[in-house]
């Protein structure tokens, strides 16, 4: 029964890296995959030798000898275990995004646009790498690609020069979103789930991160496509459509990097904090729309009440905008991933890893894990998407919280997918949006993406050394 569910996953997993050739979306292969492994283990629960405490982390003793209705017992407490920390992610996930849309909607975004008043490729290239890099840090890589290339098309008009600042995009908010618990949904993993600490990721991955961005940068800026100028009219800078603009843009990021520091204080929960944020970020945006639109009305034609209310509430319409086809699919995979944690596939998995590869690098605190397992799993985020891979990470490691093996994994799995534009999701959006061919970028992105991911590691191994 183990090989049909670890079957099953292969395939779903599968066809969610082929979705654009199967044009699926991944989230149906995802909550297939999830329903279906989870209905194989209670069909098969007297079948299975072994089931693994994930708040132990180690294998229940004499799960084998158990009668039928204690091992359902345990398999829905296990479920509802994964449930409960899966549902911690996508509520926090929920508060940072509603957050996002309503500096949307207040066209927050655009106050950045108006600091643009030059026209040399390579001081665009730095600002656009800086911001991103910082950016992502805040408001997670994704948005920050989405809103950085948002502004470039309506900075650089020809979309050949678009493209190599896109894919420079791509690499500088995958850094910056590894060094920061709200950067990026696998550091987020990590952060709830108690492996890393604010202050020591940001310890050990500010330095690898930064130069992670900034040495693929420095290389670009020889490169033909960042000499000379852009052609756009300095004067055809849009204004923001309200003049709450900029309020709300740091009154949404200062929301936002609000959360870590109340977990901090309280101990509480991540999403607690987020939710606390939405909260005041939400009753702020509701007081500067009453004078922004009329109810009676929307786009100058007659609206139901639904519609009305929602085109006047910016929380009702940022709500509307959440990409809850990314919400789902986090819940499919983690809870696929779960499914395999549970049976302690994943556990006798990493033993194996310890046992088959040679430790490269320093042995830290008797982990036993080899350091090249770790730039692999970075190499292997690129191709496979790296929330299962850390997901993985999760139920085969044991380590405590701040040891340096999660601190390397969140640098490794969290730049490691700039080395293919479909290996994260900020390269998935940022193909979409400049309909961007992966073998251009696999020629022209690539190797200046693996340059910066392998002086980031090398970086992380010497900095290790001193902390």
């Amino acid at each position: 029964m183990e090989s049909v569910i670890i079957i099953v996953f292969v395939m779903g997993y599968l066809a969610i890296t082929l979705e654009h050739n199967l044009k699926l979306d991944k989230l149906i292969p995802a909550l297939i995959m999830m329903a279906v492994c989870w209905a194989l283990v209670a069909l098969g629960v007297d079948n299975f030798t072994n089931w693994f405490d994930s708040s132990k982390h180690g294998l229940v003793d004499g799960f084998a000898t158990m009668v039928h209705d204690d091992k359902l017992h345990l398999v829905e407490e296990t479920l509802l275990h994964h449930l409960g920390k899966t549902a911690e992610i996508l509520v926090f996930l929920l508060g940072a995004m509603t957050i996002v849309e309503i500096i949307d909607y207040f066209d927050g975004f655009s106050t950045i646009k108006g600091y643009v008043n030059f026209k040399s490729k390579k001081k665009l290239l730095w600002m656009f790498s800086i911001l991103a890099f910082i950016l992502s840090a805040i408001i997670d890589n994704l948005t920050a690609t989405i809103v950085l290339i948002s502004i470039l098309q309506k900075i650089v008009k020809t979309r050949e020069d678009r493209i190599w600042f896109a894919g420079l995009i791509i690499i500088a908010a995958n850094a910056g979103g590894a060094f920061s618990p709200i950067g990026d949904v696998t550091t987020t993993m990590l952060w709830i789930g108690d492996k890393v600490s604010t202050g020591m990721l940001f310890t050990y991955l500010f330095i690898p991160s930064l130069l992670c961005m900034i040495v693929p940068s420095f290389i670009a800026t020889f490169l033909p496509a960042f000499k000379g100028e852009i052609d756009f009219d300095e004067n055809e800078v849009e204004k923001p459509k309200s003049k709450h603009s900029a309020r709300m843009l740091y009154l949404g990021l200062g929301a936002i990097l609000f959360v870590p520091i109340f977990k901090t204080v309280t101990h509480l929960p991540p999403y607690v904090g987020m939710m606390l944020s939405l909260a005041v970020v939400a009753t702020f945006a509701e007081i500067y729309s009453n004078s922004k639109f009329s109810i009676s009305s929307v786009d100058g034609e007659e609206a139901t009440e639904h519609e009305a209310e929602a085109h006047h509430s910016p929380v009702h319409s940022s709500l509307s905008k959440i990409e809850m086809p990314s919400i789902l699919f986090f819940l499919g995979i983690l809870m696929a991933v779960a499914a395999l944690e549970s049976l302690g596939i994943l556990f006798n998995f990493a033993d194996s890893l310890k046992q088959g590869i040679p430790l490269i690098g320093t042995e830290l605190e008797g982990t036993g894990v080899s350091d090249l397992v770790v730039i692999l799993l970075g190499i292997g985020s690129a191709v496979i998407d790296n929330v299962p891979l850390v997901a993985a990470s999760l139920g085969m490691f044991s380590e405590g919280i701040d040891n340096p093996l999660w601190h390397f994994i969140a640098f490794s799995a969290g730049t490691g997918g700039s080395m293919l534009i479909i290996g994260s999701a900020a390269g998935v959006v940022a193909m979409g949006m400049e309909k961007i061919d992966f073998f251009w970028y696999l020629k022209k992105i690539s190797w200046l993406a693996l340059i910066g991911f392998l002086i980031g590691s090398a970086a992380f191994v010497v900095l290790r050394m001193f902390i």
